[in-house]
């Protein structure tokens, strides 16, 4: 980091809204930095979650039209195309990956504003939890994941760990907490990852997704994709991330 950017970025916070900064020991994340050769690559389902577990799905998220949600369903109806577990936005719209960025990319009365990129918007975030208490026996005790890169913020000071690619803060908090950096900015990122303490289960993001991806048991996926507040797809491990 060069010294401008260290001197146009706040200092990490001991609290990231509810959520607890770790400064020592930051063994609970060794299973996510330590994988098996060839599993959880880089630009993978497996490699932005965790690998290994049963079943995973995507959680796409909305479009918006006068800033209320737009489900990608809709979108693609008015365009004749399906979502799907590894379909990608623009794809869906019928352009390239750079057309999709372009200003005056709408469609009137469907959508105007493309899906968030980045870690879980704050409303999938909230519709995910309750689901996710279900399928875990500590909901109390959760691990969370926040990439160093975000401008920001000046981790400098803090520990961070490696997955794939990204090196991360290591964060601790309950799972009704995941939401709470809100508390500290409205525009605050939401960690990347997170997993409860008995690892039933894995959540993760990146900076340049419209997607969150979920890593967990059959049941916990079969949940997902019938809860009424979240548009999911089944994917695999080693499907490609939009």
């Amino acid at each position: 980091m060069t010294d401008f950017e260290s001197t146009h970025r706040t200092p990490g916070p001991e609290r990231y809204g509810r959520l607890r900064v770790r400064t020592a020991d930051l063994s609970p994340a060794d299973w996510l930095a330590e994988r098996r050769p060839g599993s959880g690559r880089f630009g993978t389902v497996g490699g932005v979650t965790a690998p290994g577990f049963a079943a995973y799905a995507r959680i796409l998220h909305p479009a918006y039209l006068d800033e209320q949600p737009v489900r990608w369903e809709s979108v693609g109806a008015a365009y004749g195309r399906t979502p799907s577990g590894t379909r990608p936005w623009h794809d869906l719209l019928g352009v390239t990956r750079d057309e999709s960025y372009g200003g005056d990319l709408h469609l009137p009365g469907v959508w105007d504003a493309p899906p968030d990129e980045g870690p879980t918007p704050g409303h999938v975030a909230r519709a995910l939890v309750p689901v996710l208490t279900r399928h875990t026996g500590t909901p109390d005790r959760c691990w969370y994941a926040l990439w160093e890169g975000y401008g920001r913020w000046d981790w400098d000071a803090v520990p961070r760990f490696e997955t794939p690619h990204r090196d991360r803060v290591l964060m601790s908090g309950t799972l009704a907490d995941s939401v709470s950096p809100h508390s500290l900015d409205p525009h605050a990122e939401l960690p990347d990852l997170w997993w409860p303490e008995d690892r039933a289960w894995c959540v993760g993001g990146d900076t340049d997704l419209k997607s969150t991806y979920v890593g967990g048991s059959e049941d916990l996926i079969a949940d997902l994709l019938a809860a009424p507040a979240l548009e999911a797809h089944r994917v695999t491990e080693t499907d490609l991330l939009d």
